[in-house]
């Protein structure tokens, strides 16, 4: 079912299979880190019921939305190789419209999503060391203590059968107030929270060199931490097997449907999957295979790891939750390298986010629903990319979310809320591509009745979290969004008003100005960045530019216009040749993930060019022709300025107002083309968007 037949995502290689292990598998697989915790609730006494129904939730929710939504059918739905909401959307969109608002919110949730994500796993990693050192553990402030001693005569029970006491207040100091519990504030645990700090301080600061290296070790060490999750939890699960009844979904139907507050137990359950996606973005740096059969042993030791938790909570039924059961089911003199073991896992969960979102961010910027930033290379290893203002936003967001938060079992509460509307918006755009790929709609409103009532279920009992904790993805989410919004309506209101002219009209003009040597040379080769897709168009202000601005005479007129595809690494170009030797038209057509070197391109084209005999540069001057010395280039570029001269309605106005502000912190268009400073010219053009109506004025002569 995938749209183009693609080969090397099918490929199977060990080599493959441990880099799928070390890339993909971060979020997904430090889950067991926090996710029964989260169920179960620290300081909440553990409940039989409630942890069968919990471990067969998660048994479920990783059956059918991992491995049939995202490894059995959405792998399936491939652009050239690539995954991703983008990725889909790109597959989609020029058959089906109207559908980008749901790439930007999906989106926009990924990367509120990545915000989280790190401090979530790091803490919970780090938080072991209480184990270890339990002079970190935090420390508890009694507020309000009073101890009442009582006789058993004054012990009587009222209608309900509850216990009432009876006492005379004036055995109470005056200055305390009677409680039937303690009440306990934990403090926050400063050591903790600096460990957590410098560790994703490190991460982000070592994105700039790149992890072609460190990558390379990924692999082995998410083997090893999967395989101590399915050994610690094959050795709880034979000191309890009644755990094994989890695998019935009835435990899980008890919980959500019959128990007291089980439905909004889903947000807790819902962490377990929050990986899922990852498993789709990076398709293409791993491949649909060895995605698939990795996913077996990934899948077999996340439950092996669960069942052996909830043996160990059952165990200690009716008591009082005070440990992380992740690190309880360890024997004590193996925690210390488990949490080595755990703390590595998380920094390569963690690194897996912030490569997704730096390849998310320029998937946008290409597909013009992001400004445009500065992209950075540093390896030459296909899809390693840097973004050096969105690696300092994720930073200071991860920091400000574990000074926010202080600890994994608040962050729990933010977490996974705006994930579940990637997932959404990733169901919207999976039933069009299957409605494109010609399936029954009876089997494509199976698919979005079945995923909308699951996600949907997920996504309501994450509204509880909203209070807790989840207005802050949201609130990062929804910044982005409107970012995305901005940049996308802004685009759609220059297109519209860009006035375009006949091209063919002008080749005459341009030759007559390139022979009329009254005119002062302006470049022997002048290159003009243009956003016509045809060559039978032209924008009015470049023909504008060269005959009134400043005539601009030159030996040959090239107009340069790129296309970006909807695959991935398309990198093609045609040469029109519209007055030989005066005016071409070269159009590049790009891939939505290839950088955008537009200098380097354009210099292969002419040499190629040259070489065919296609076109001669030789410099046009006398003295220079004799030695054969080529000729200079240089490039005009437009950038576009809102004018005054504008009457908008308010709506526009805070869009485009919006979008100059945004264009201030992006890099400029010369930038953005990788073209050469020094033979670059910048033309600031006013953008008319609404003339004002005509001003009466009327002259005088006294």
């Amino acid at each position: 079912m995938s749209d183009h037949k693609n080969h090397s995502v099918d490929k199977v290689t060990a080599a493959g299979l441990l880099v799928t292990l070390g890339i993909i598998y971060g979020d997904i697989g430090t889950s067991p880190l926090y996710v029964l915790k989260a169920i179960v609730g620290e300081g909440n006494k553990i409940d039989k019921d409630t942890v069968l129904g919990g471990i067969s939730a998660i048994f479920w929710t990783l059956t059918f939305q991992t491995t049939l939504k995202y490894v059995w059918l959405t792998l399936r739905a491939d652009n050239n190789g690539e995954g991703g909401i983008f990725s889909l959307f790109a597959l989609v969109r020029r058959k089906i419209k109207n559908l980008t608002i749901f790439a930007m919110l999906g989106g926009a949730a990924l990367l509120a999503d990545g915000i989280i994500t790190p401090p979530i796993s790091v803490t919970s990693a780090v938080e072991g060391l209480t184990i270890v050192f339990p002079e970190l553990g935090n420390k508890d402030e009694h507020i309000g203590k009073v101890q009442i001693h009582v006789d058993k005569k004054d012990l009587e029970k009222d209608e309900d059968g509850k216990v009432k006491i009876q006492f005379d207040a004036k055995h109470l100091e005056k200055d305390h107030i009677a409680t039937a519990e303690e009440h306990h504030e934990k403090k926050p645990n400063y050591i903790i929270i600096s460990i957590v700090i410098a560790i994703i301080t490190l991460l982000f600061m070592f994105q700039r060199f790149g992890t072609s290296i460190v990558g390379k070790a990924f692999g082995p060490i998410m083997f090893v931490w999967f395989a101590m999750l399915a050994i610690l939890g094959v050795y709880q699960i034979s000191q309890n097997f009644a755990v094994l009844e989890a695998i019935n979904p009835r435990y899980a139907f008890n919980l959500i449907i019959n128990k007291p507050e089980g439905f909004w137990l889903l947000g807790a359950i819902f962490l377990c999957t929050t990986g899922g996606e990852a498993l789709y973005s990076d398709l293409g740096h791993c491949g649909r295979k060895n995605i698939r059969i990795t996913w077996v042993y990934v899948k077999a030791a996340l439950i092996l790891n669960y069942m052996g938790q909830g043996a160990w909570l059952i165990s200690h039924d009716g008591e009082i939750l005070s440990s992380i059961p992740f690190y309880s089911v360890m024997p004590k003199d193996f925690v210390p390298f488990g949490i080595v073991i755990a703390t590595s896992a998380a920094v390569i969960a963690s690194q897996a986010l912030i490569t997704g979102s730096f390849t998310l961010i320029s998937e946008a910027m290409r597909l013009n629903i992001w400004p445009k930033m500065k992209l950075v290379y540093p390896t030459l290893q296909k899809g390693q990319l840097y973004v050096p203002a969105i690696n300092t936003l994720l930073w200071l967001g991860c920091v400000a979310i574990v000074l926010l938060f202080k600890e994994s079992e608040k962050m729990e509460a933010a977490y996974g809320l705006s994930i579940t509307i990637t997932m959404l918006m990733t169901t919207i755009l999976m039933a069009n591509y299957l409605t494109t790929r010609r399936i029954k709609m009876v089997y494509v409103y199976l698919f979005l009745v079945t995923y909308i009532t699951i996600e949907g279920a997920f996504l309501i009992a994450n509204m509880r979290k909203f209070m807790d904790g989840g207005i802050v993805t949201i609130m990062i989410g929804g910044v982005l969004m409107f970012i995305m919004y901005v940049w996308y309506r802004s685009t759609q209101i220059k297109n519209k008003l860009t006035e375009y002219d006949n091209m063919n009209k002008y080749v005459k003009n341009l030759k007559e100005l390139s022979s009329d040597l009254s005119v002062s040379k302006y470049a022997t080769n002048l290159v003009f960045m243009t956003s016509s897709p045809s060559m039978d168009k032209i924008e009015t202000k470049i023909i504008y530019s060269i005959f009134y601005r400043q005539p601009k005479r030159a030996d040959i007129y090239w107009f340069v216009h790129v296309d970006t595809t909807d695959e991935p690494y398309t990198m093609e170009y045609k040469v029109d040749v519209l007055a030989e030797d005066d005016v071409v038209w070269v159009t590049f057509r790009l891939g939505f993930r290839i950088e955008q070197k537009i200098n380097l391109y354009f210099r292969k084209v002419v040499e190629e060019l040259v070489d065919k005999k296609e076109i001669d540069i030789t410099s046009r001057y006398a003295s220079l022709a004799k030695q054969k010395i080529n000729g200079d280039f240089r490039f005009v570029v437009l950038e576009k300025y809102l004018s005054n001269e504008n009457k908008l309605p308010l709506g526009e106005q805070i869009i485009m107002a919006t979008y100059f502000f945004l264009k201030n912190y992006t890099i400029n268009e010369k930038s953005w083309f990788g073209l050469d400073t020094s033979s670059v010219t910048v033309e600031k053009i006013p953008l008319v968007i609404q003339p004002m109506q005509e001003v009466n004025l009327k002259r005088v002569y006294q």
